[in-house]
């Protein structure tokens, strides 16, 4: 079997994927497609022989909306890092965020953030980094296929994107600042949809 769930803020997809575990009884389990403790949204699960299946689901294009922050930089480029205060001589007006954004459309190079599941020689680069080890990823080829600014006022711009699989939006946020030279880190994440799964189709916590 194949669903997805709602994963509430506050909790890391393991822990939503062992107390559905629990829930329903199944042996084998897995999901496709990690959401951070801080995000909330679709999560896509399969159970038994169907967790064979879930690399398929995982190549399939990704929707989110995200709130980036401007005026800062985090550590861990969202929410949860240690803030770094960036002077802003000029608030970017929306033109020059609508010209920032649509760079980055398309196939491009992005840097995942160090503080990610991202494995060095068999351990996380997040298990690292959080040890003072320094921690360099090098950047890879995905595809961000549609960007659209939904609300903007400063130092919050909120935005919907459509991307291939293994973006990071954290990255995005803070590539996006650092073209305007105003940092930003993702302050706030939801993934609305993963290929054919959406919120309408999900089962949510009060649900299980």
């Amino acid at each position: 079997m194949i669903f997805a769930i709602y994963k509430p803020k506050g909790i890391t997809s393991a822990e939503a994927l062992r107390r559905i575990k629990r829930k329903i009884g199944a042996e084998k389990i897995g999901h496709a497609g990690t959401l951070d403790p801080l995000a909330s949204g679709i999560l896509v699960v399969a159970t038994g022989a169907d967790t064979k299946k879930i690399s398929e689901v995982v190549a399939k294009e990704k929707e989110y909306v995200a709130k980036i922050k401007f005026g800062e930089t985090s550590e861990t480029d969202d929410e949860e890092g240690k803030k770094t205060v960036v002077p802003v001589e000029k608030i970017p007006s929306l033109q020059e965020i609508r010209e920032a954004v649509d760079g980055f459309l398309g196939e491009i190079e992005q840097r995942p953030p160090i503080f990610s599941a991202i494995k060095i020689a068999g351990k996380e680069a997040y298990k690292r980094a959080r040890k003072g080890e320094k921690v360099e990823l090098p950047s890879r080829k995905v595809l961000i296929k549609k960007i659209d600014i939904l609300n903007y006022v400063w130092p919050i711009l909120e935005l919907r994107v459509v991307t291939g699989p293994g973006t990071y939006i954290r990255s995005l946020a803070r590539d996006i600042g650092e073209r305007l030279g105003t940092g930003g880190y993702l302050a706030e994440l939801e993934r609305t949809r993963v290929g054919e799964f959406t919120r309408e189709k999900a089962v949510f916590r009060e649900e299980l």
